[in-house]
């Protein structure tokens, strides 16, 4: 199986990721994934692309991390965390978080913990291209809020930040 985090500029097939996930394992009863793409609209702005940095190895750590936390708290069998970094353009897909587990409702709240966990300590830095120029992305209280739902805090975020979720 391929390493479990990825970060990486090519894109990636999703089937064929959540396949390689499941394998021939017979103790997984559920798959969840989430797959992010690149909007073209904000709440401010038209986007005409995203380009995200990251720190090597760093940020494969931080994620490797937060996966062995979803194991720990959710009973996680498998997982893959593959996040693109480069210029990504509107409808371009950006992320793939994928967990297979015993059960669905481990693996849902498995996958919804790392996304909430991903958008608020992984360390990548994202600008936007809009008509008005270049622009860093800050976090959101929004993000911050959602991480809290899970007994874990994060003062990343600056109030009304622009950007997605």
């Amino acid at each position: 199986m391929p390493a479990r985090v990825r970060i990486q500029e090519a894109d990636f097939d999703v089937g064929a990721e959540l396949a390689a996930l499941q394998g021939a394992r017979t103790d997984i009863g559920a798959v969840a994934s989430f797959t992010g793409l690149v909007r073209g609209h904000t709440r401010e702005d038209d986007v005409s692309a995203l380009t995200l940095e990251h720190y090597p190895g760093m940020t494969e750590r931080a994620i490797e991390a937060m996966i062995g936390e979803a194991e720990a708290r959710f009973g996680v069998r498998e997982a893959v965390v593959i996040h693109r970094v480069g210029r990504l353009l509107p409808g371009e897909r950006i992320v793939l978080v994928a967990v297979a587990a015993s059960h669905r409702r481990e693996a849902f709240q498995a996958c919804e913990f790392l996304m909430d966990y991903l958008k608020t300590h992984a360390p990548f830095w994202k600008k936007e291209t809009t008509p008005q120029g270049e622009r860093w992305v800050d976090a959101r209280v929004a993000d911050d809020a959602a991480l809290a739902r899970w007994g874990l805090a994060s003062a990343n975020a600056a109030p009304d930040a622009p950007g997605g979720d």
